[in-house]
């Protein structure tokens, strides 16, 4: 494709809410709330599809970036990708923070395809990631001192989880690898391991690795629905954070290079229940929750 291209929509790959590893905006979310997150969804993925658009130089993806980020801020163009979100930020008085950070990150995609540690990789998801959740929260009307922390730990884990089981395709595809040099340097793992089509003892064990501190970074995240006021959201988050644990557990023992990874859909539906279960029983005692909390501030 000619790098030539005029608008975000030119460069769709076609993936939308449906295709994504865990829920978006799911009828567990409030009908009044869904349009607005699925306005930011398909802002942002828009965004994605110009960072991972393989026919594009990194100058005109940087280039593209810019423009959709002046269309939503009304400094540029108008741009059909922009224009949802940009009326429901309006419509509820939210600034557009949350989506100009998502840019952000997907800018560094185009520019940087290497991560020397763990702190950089961070460093990537509170730009690719951890804006998302906020979005979601604010859209709700929650309390971000009260829930903003908690919802990082879980958005940076789902990023990490996601940079896992995907890393052959990441590399193979896109030239472009999330797992830290220095976790493979520890394990004696080579980037060039990431392209087989099975993993070595090595890459094993630095997906095991990566894999465990992503479990703690869950379990860091995991009084997120306690603390939530809105019960619908609540459910969705605990069922995302359910279906993410067991996902993570699962490359404890499983090799994402040769292996199915993901939740066929029978799976994903029960671990997601169990999710929303285990939440609507701890309902009655969320008031304890959130005083331990504000103690140990």
């Amino acid at each position: 494709m000619s790098s030539a291209l005029a608008t975000a929509s030119e460069t769709r790959s076609g993936k939308g809410h449906r295709d994504e590893n865990f829920p978006v905006a799911s009828h567990l979310i409030h009908p009044k709330h869904r349009g607005a997150i699925l306005a930011f969804y398909n802002f942002v993925r828009a965004g994605d599809d110009i960072a991972d658009h393989a026919g594009l130089s990194p100058e005109r993806k940087i280039a593209m970036l810019d423009a959709l980020a002046d269309a939503l801020t009304g400094q540029g163009p108008s741009d059909p990708e922009a224009e949802p979100l940009k009326r429901e930020l309006a419509a509820r008085g939210l600034p557009p923070l949350h989506a100009l950070e998502l840019l952000d990150a997907f800018r560094m995609d185009a520019r940087k395809n290497r991560y020397a540690d763990w702190d950089e990789l961070i460093h990537y998801c509170r730009y690719s990631a951890m804006p998302v959740g906020r979005y979601v929260l604010d859209v709700h009307g929650e309390d971000p001192a009260r829930v903003w922390a908690a919802s990082d730990a879980i958005c940076a884990a789902l990023q990490v989880l996601n940079h896992l089981q995907d890393c052959g395709k990441d590399f193979r595809g896109l030239d472009r690898v999330y797992i830290p040099q220095d976790a493979l340097d520890r394990h004696g793992a080579t980037v060039a391991m990431i392209g087989a089509d099975r993993a070595s003892p090595q890459l094993r064990a630095v997906i095991r690795d990566l894999a465990e501190r992503t479990l703690a970074l869950l379990d860091e995240g995991a009084v997120l629905p306690h603390l939530i006021d809105d019960l619908r959201l609540s459910m969705e988050i605990a069922a995302i954070h359910r279906l993410a644990v067991v996902l993570t557990r699962g490359l404890l023992e499983r090799d994402p290079l040769s292996e199915k990874v993901h939740h066929g859909k029978a799976a994903f539906a029960m671990t997601a229940l169990g999710g929303v279960i285990g939440t609507l029983a701890r309902r009655p005692f969320r008031g304890r929750v959130r005083a331990a909390q504000g103690a140990q501030r």
